[in-house]
């Protein structure tokens, strides 16, 4: 069903696909990023959105293949990241 949305998305014009709405108890996963970006067709970018909570989280997820991303807690992460590791 992902995958046909994600093509049926393209299709009808779309310019992102998302993974969750974030109203329901879904969450983003890299395996529906791989999934739906091997769906992709035309110009049309994958946004990774809900249960966005770690810096490790983000960057896998972009990884692979997500290009935006919809998360109200990564700040944090980052935030966290900063003060604790300065190699980032």
């Amino acid at each position: 069903e992902k995958a046909i949305a994600t093509r049926l998305s393209c299709e009808a014009g779309a310019h992102y696909v998302k993974t969750c709405s974030g109203v329901s108890q879904g969450v983003a996963t890299v395996a529906d990023i791989t999934l739906m970006k091997s769906n992709l067709s035309g110009d049309v970018k994958l946004k990774a959105s809900s249960g966005i909570r770690t810096y490790e989280d983000a960057k896998a997820l972009i990884e692979a293949g997500a290009e935006r991303l919809g998360t109200s807690r990564i700040v944090k992460a980052v935030k966290n990241i900063q003060t604790t590791d300065d190699t980032y």
